[in-house]
Formats: C-alpha cells, structure tokens, sequence
C-alpha cells in the first residue's frame, strides 16, 4: 500500500508588513482584502492541528497544490519554507504554484526560490512544469496554472508549450505500469470554479487527457472537497478537489481538510481509494472518500 497525502490551499500567515513600493499593483486589493477579511478565514493554530495530525500518519508522500504565499511577496517565503519543511524532506513532498503564489509578475521568481527543490523532476533539477518525480508505484506530474493576473482576477493558465509537454510526459509514463497523478492548482475542467476564477485552457486540458489518459487528477482553489471526472481513453478519470488547509467557521464543506489515496499493488494491477480527513476544534475525523461518483460536499 502505498499512501499519498494531498493539501492545499494553507494561505499562511500572518503577512508580513508590505513596503509601500510592493503595493504599487495588484497587491494593494489584495492587502487589503486580507486585512478585511481573509485573515479570519485561514486560521494558523487550525493548520497546525491538521499538519500535526498528517504527519504522524506518516504517509509515503504528500502532495500540496499551491497558494501557500498571499500576495506572491518575497517576505512571505521564509514562512513557506518553514511549512514545507514541517511537512518533510524534498525528496517526500511535492508542490505546484497557485495564483495567489504567482500573485503579480516579479512573484515568478519568488515562486522558483521557494519551491525549487519540491518541484525537481528525478534528474534531480527543477526544470520548468511540467516536472515528473516517480514514487513508488505512482508518476506525480506537476503543472503550474498560476500567472499573474489583473485585480479581481483569480484565473489560470497552463499554455500551449505545458499543455504539449503534458502530453509526451502522460503517453510515455503510459506504458510504464504506473499511476499517473497529476497535481495542479485550478480545477482543470470547464465550470470548475466561479467565473473569472478557472482554468483559461480547461478545455485543451481536457482534451490532452482524452486522448492520453491519467489515473488520477488532484487540484486546490475551490478551498472544498470536490469530486468530478473528466473522460480518458480508458474510462472516467478523477479529478478531486480537497479543502484549504487552514479554514477555520463557515459551512462543513469549508472546514480544513486533507485527502489520502491508497494506491494497492495487485496482481491484477493498481487499485486506487480515499479518504478524507476533516479537521475541527474537536480534533480530526476521517471518512471514505467516494471516487466513482461525481458530488461536491
């Protein structure tokens, strides 16, 4: 057996003071919408019961799918680095960009000295997305959708040059008998998030995996449990959303959670389940995932 975490979305905080120069753009609505509201949300002793309860049960990796930065700004990486290395060396987690990372156009950077070594493909260098990192019996395939964007804007992108990547990566890791996962921070589907909020290409997304297949889909974003399938050349693919790892009040759906998925090696092939661990002031619950049917909790 052969158990993969994934997380997302843990907007840590608190953010450090701006300086005046860095809310010259699109930061300033973000700032300010973190001091109004957002820092309420994502509550920071909420994510440290969930990190804390996901590492002791000691999963073979852990997947996080992006927005650990706010506003993309260099101050918040000492803080990223710190969450990531709570969760483990970099050899047993990885991590894709969202667009809150990639939150205006010099949080490029940022991204790749934060995140560089959780995003080596298995040369052991980080080269551009999508990286393939093999673990066990899966292939982790990571695709960045963050770019930045205008205020109020919250869109994806993965581009014709990924999106033709993806593809090679998925027919050649087709025929090498592994689990094929792929991690990205938007639903990747058309009508999979808010207008103004999803992925620009969902449909050239989809179609690469008409045609090539994978076995598995995880993403962020949405900040709730989702589980929706998109066609392969095998059948219906999952596409699975999980909440932010940090929310704290509002509605059941929204409370922060992690997902497992157990990938069992027989004889007949690998067999893929999941869980879903909620975490509340009461401590974690966890429950069956369902895979097989489309539903949004």
């Amino acid at each position: 057996m052969f158990t993969l975490a994934h997380l997302s979305d843990p907007h840590l905080g608190p953010i450090p003071a701006p300086h005046w120069r860095e809310l010259l753009n699109k930061r300033l609505t973000g700032y300010l919408n973190w001091r109004r509201k957002r820092q309420f949300i994502h509550n920071m002793d909420m994510l440290d019961a969930l990190v804390a309860d996901l590492v002791a049960r000691k999963p073979a990796h852990i997947s996080c799918t992006g927005d650990l930065l706010n506003l993309g700004m260099a101050g918040e990486c000492a803080t990223a680095r710190s969450f990531l290395e709570r969760l483990g060396l970099p050899e047993d987690v990885s991590v894709v960009p969202g667009n809150h990372d990639a939150y205006v156009a010099d949080s490029m950077q940022h991204i790749i000295n934060t995140f560089a070594p959780y995003m080596t493909s298995d040369t052991g260098r980080f080269e551009g997305y999508p990286f393939v990192r093999l673990r066990g019996p899966i292939a982790l395939i990571g695709l960045s959708s963050g770019v930045p964007t205008l205020p109020f804007s919250a869109r994806g992108t993965l581009g014709r040059e990924q999106r033709q990547r993806l593809e090679q990566a998925l027919r050649f890791l087709g025929t090498q008998h592994l689990a094929r996962v792929i991690m990205i921070h938007h639903p990747p589907y058309e009508g999979g998030a808010r207008i103004g909020r999803g992925l620009t290409d969902a449909i050239g997304f989809e179609s690469a995996l008409e045609r090539e297949g994978a076995e598995l889909v995880i993403h962020g974003h949405n900040h709730v449990t989702s589980v929706a399938h998109l066609n392969g050349p095998k059948g219906l693919i999952p596409v699975v959303g999980v909440p932010s790892a940090s929310a704290s009040g509002g509605t059941p759906s929204h409370q922060a959670g992690y997902h497992l998925f157990d990938f069992d090696m027989t004889e007949q092939g690998i067999t893929l389940s999941a869980r879903q661990v909620s975490v509340g002031k009461d401590g974690a619950t966890e429950s069956p995932l369902n895979l097989s049917s489309h539903h949004s909790q």
